[in-house]
């Protein structure tokens, strides 16, 4: 399987989680440190700081270190991979569907 392909199917995986999408949508406003990331989740840090390491490996998120502050931003390349894969399919599927509507048009013609 060729990386980039491996790399979105992580991307979607991660993305799958409530939990790590409500983390994305929070890193959306801009860099945040762990401990404000965690605070509105009911899960003890261990159990969240799993959730930050599955975005960091599929490339949605990265982090720094200043001191003993870990602060986690958006990677948006990720996400432009995934936007790109998804209008990739729509265009697909709407041709797909157009020639569907085509045939159905043409068979309908015949019928009269």
């Amino acid at each position: 399987m060729p990386s980039h392909v491996a790399q979105l199917n992580l991307l979607f995986q991660a993305l799958a989680d409530p939990t790590r999408r409500a983390v994305v949508e929070r890193l959306s406003r801009g860099p945040t440190a762990t401990s404000e990331l965690a605070r509105p989740f009911r899960m003890a840090l261990p159990s969240f700081l799993q959730h930050l390491d599955v975005l960091q490996k599929c490339g949605l998120v990265r982090s720094r270190k200043s001191g003993r502050v870990r602060t986690y931003e958006l990677a948006p390349s990720s996400l432009r991979e995934a936007e790109d894969w998804m209008a990739t399919q729509r265009l697909l599927w709407e041709r797909r569907l157009d020639q569907l509507d085509s045939y159905l048009e043409d068979l309908k013609e015949q019928t009269q």
